[in-house]
């Protein structure tokens, strides 16, 4: 029973579309009667969830928010239960009690709406990289590893909390030389950095971006360019990171200076390097496990946020392994 038809409308959605999100995810049907909603259909681990979905939302409306369709897709799908092998806060050395979706949004300044973490493992992710200085996560693709970083990496400079961010990757061609592209370095290299882009244009509008590039609080470039600098009171994000050789990841992370965020990304079921030479990636997630001050975070297959086909297309390629 909801207490007015205010609460009802803002749980319901536009036309119902945050229980068609629901019910697409717990199944069954749910029904209203005047501001009564319940489901059918499902067992009771599904009333459960239905009843804690349901329980979110009414808060969210309370505090006077509309809850969007991505956050009830998050809220709705497999973030209400913790992976497996989980300790009881779900975060070591942490904990994801409370709201963990709702405690873990990024609120970019100027950006086009709140980024929410659409699963448990993504919200960990979020938690790791701001409670550490240095956090590692590596995924599949479609897992959000970039477009979370980016977006957490936007928040902080654009609340003006860090100076400056400085987005970079190791300069490594997937079967295509870099040679045969037309024009000079920077226009060899731009078109490899273009994803880091695409996920900026994605959170705020372009002109906020023009305005980082023109007061310097923004730079992208190759990792090579990383070598000899000391990077203070910057948010970095080295992205690929599975296609640095060990002295690169090494190189990278001592460039690290006072009041800084590192964020290293990559999928290690992607390497493009030579077959004699060991990604730094691999090495760095196994030599520095143990480090105090480090996150890493493991993505699979179950937090692909991309285009569904992307899951299966990983889990066949996965299967062919095995």
């Amino acid at each position: 029973m909801l207490d007015s038809n205010e609460i009802l409308s803002g749980v319901c959605g536009v036309n119902d579309q945050n229980l068609k999100v629901i019910a697409g995810s717990l199944g069954g049907r749910i029904r209203t009667r005047g501001n009564e909603i319940s489901l059918t259909g499902v067992d009771e681990s599904g009333r459960r969830r239905f009843k804690t979905v349901i329980d979110s939302l009414i808060l969210a409306v309370r505090e006077g928010e509309y809850p969007s369709t991505e956050y009830v897709e998050a809220l709705a799908g497999a973030f209400l239960a913790p992976p497996s092998g989980a300790d009881e806060a779900g975060f070591p050395g942490g904990s994801l009690s409370g709201d963990p979706l709702r405690d873990n949004l990024i609120q970019i300044p100027q950006g086009f709406g709140k980024v929410f973490p659409r699963t448990w493992n993504q919200a960990l992710y979020i938690q790791g990289m701001r409670s550490r200085d240095i956090s590692f996560c590596a995924g599949p693709a479609g897992t959000g590893k970039t477009y979370l970083a980016v977006a957490e990496a936007l928040r902080l400079v654009l609340s003006k909390k860090i100076r400056k961010l400085v987005l970079t990757r190791p300069v490594v061609e997937a079967g295509e030389s870099l040679g045969y592209l037309p024009g000079d370095l920077a226009q060899k290299i731009n078109p490899y950095l273009r994803p880091l882009y695409d996920a900026m244009e994605a959170l705020v509008p372009y002109e906020a971006i023009r305005r980082m590039e023109d007061t310097r609080s923004i730079e992208v470039a190759p990792l090579a360019y990383m070598r000899g600098r000391s990077l203070n009171d910057s948010v970095v994000i080295l992205d690929e990171a599975q296609n640095t050789t060990r002295e690169q990841m090494k190189m990278f992370l001592t460039r690290i200076g006072q009041g800084p965020r590192a964020v290293i990304t990559g999928d290690t079921t992607q390497i493009d390097l030579p077959k004699r030479q060991d990604s730094g990636l691999l090495h760095a997630l196994s030599l520095l496990s143990k480090v105090e001050g480090i996150h890493i975070t493991y993505l699979n297959t179950g937090d692909v946020v991309r285009n569904p086909l992307v899951k299966k297309i990983i889990e066949a390629y996965d299967a062919e392994k095995n």
